[in-house]
């Protein structure tokens, strides 16, 4: 159980920080959307732990997630709005909710049928706050999303609806068929738009691809552009022993240095 006098103890830091009278100048400068950044830093940081093997570290980055949350709870409860132990109760409402084979009818249910279930939840949560002015399918993915975990969510609503590849094979034929009209629309036009939007359309197809095989786009990229990052270093480390340099080797040389490296792995 969670130390309920830790928590409160953090719960009047907040207030303390962002007292007028005695407060700290930065955090009595910050609004909701002056945070925003801080928070997306943060969770970057609980990933970059997890995804490094560095978890002597988590604790410490996932207190920094908490306190993002924290700030935020105090900035509403000064506008009247809401407070931290709102937050709590509505999620612990939704969490609730949300798993009925738990809490309520304590079924033992299949993945399939834990999709199927979480999806038709979350779509009668979409239609009790549905909003006129915005189409009730897409509200509850967020504008700012980066744009791989949003094309995933995108393609996981649609699935829910039946609109899907029966398995990765089709995604993989979709992939290699959008190859295809890009490579096309390069030979008309590398920098025209509708080169941009076959592009588009190619990246949109890959994530089907890592959404068939349960792998979640954003982390993959990730992780790719670590390997990349690592092996290129490895690159710059190659090329200074045969007293060279990044700057003054030839695309060959890189190439070659790329190549050996590979094959040391």
């Amino acid at each position: 159980m969670a130390n309920s006098a830790a928590l409160e103890q953090l719960l009047e830091i907040m207030q303390a920080l962002r007292n007028p009278e005695g407060g700290c100048p930065w955090d009595l400068k910050q609004d909701f959307k002056s945070i925003v950044p801080h928070t997306l830093e943060e969770a970057y940081e609980v990933a970059d732990c997890i995804e490094s093997g560095n978890l002597s570290e988590l604790k410490n980055e996932l207190g920094d997630l908490l306190f993002q949350i924290v700030f935020y709870a105090q900035l509403a409860n000064e506008q009247g709005m809401f407070d931290f132990n709102d937050v709590v109760s509505e999620l612990n409402s939704k969490l609730t909710r949300r798993h009925p084979h738990v809490f309520s009818n304590k079924q033992t249910l299949t993945d399939e049928q834990l999709a199927t279930q979480w999806q038709a939840i979350k779509a009668q949560e979409r239609a009790a706050k549905v909003q006129p002015s915005k189409d009730s399918l897409w509200q509850d993915i967020p504008t700012n999303m980066p744009s791989l975990a949003k094309a995933k969510k995108i393609q996981q609503r649609v699935a829910a609806l039946g609109f899907d590849w029966p398995s990765y094979h089709g995604a993989l034929d979709k992939v290699s068929e959008e190859v295809l009209e890009v490579k096309e629309a390069l030979e008309c036009d590398p920098l025209s738009d509708h080169t941009a939007e076959e592009i588009g359309d190619l990246l949109f197809a890959t994530v089907n691809v890592a959404r068939h095989v349960k792998r979640d786009p954003e982390q993959l990229l990730r992780q790719a552009n670590a390997k990349f990052s690592a092996r290129f270093e490895k690159v710059q480390g190659y090329l200074i022993a045969q007293g060279k340099s990044l700057e003054s080797a030839t695309l060959d040389e890189m190439e070659q240095a790329w190549d050996a490296i590979k094959k040391a792995k």
